[in-house]
């Protein structure tokens, strides 16, 4: 069974930075790209940051880039979301997923959402003014 479970959220000031990491297990963790995605009170999950099995294309969404890094380590299997200069509209619950294809080496396909098939829980990120 696979698990995917996030770690790292909480509670900071505008301007602050966090690092989300998360931990997947239950699959071959260095065969598959993991993605970040954030999920804000009435909205609708959208996409923040995607990296390839092997870490060597990563790919952010317009709002975040610049601010966040995405990286992973496969001997732990684990893959991480630094995000600087935080705003109050990054506030959102905060998912980590795993890409339903092995060894997919383009960022291209990582960006759909119905393109992962396991989710961790996610976790909490609230940035205040």
């Amino acid at each position: 069974q696979v698990q995917v479970v996030e770690s790292g959220g909480g509670l900071v000031q505008a301007g602050a930075s966090l690092r989300l990491s998360c931990a997947a297990s239950g699959r071959t963790f260095s065969s598959y790209g993991m993605g970040w995605f954030r999920q804000a009170p009435g909205k609708e999950r959208e996409f923040v940051s995607a990296i390839t099995y092997n870490g060597r294309s990563t790919t952010y969404a317009d709002s975040v880039k610049g601010r966040c890094t995405i990286s992973r380590d496969n001997a732990k299997n684990t893959v991480a979301l630094q995000m600087n200069s935080l705003k109050p509209e990054d506030t959102a619950v905060y998912y980590c997923a795993t890409h339903r294809r092995p060894f997919y080496p383009s960022t291209s396909a990582l960006k759909d959402r119905n393109d992962y098939d396991y989710w961790g829980q996610g976790t909490q990120v609230t940035v205040s003014s």
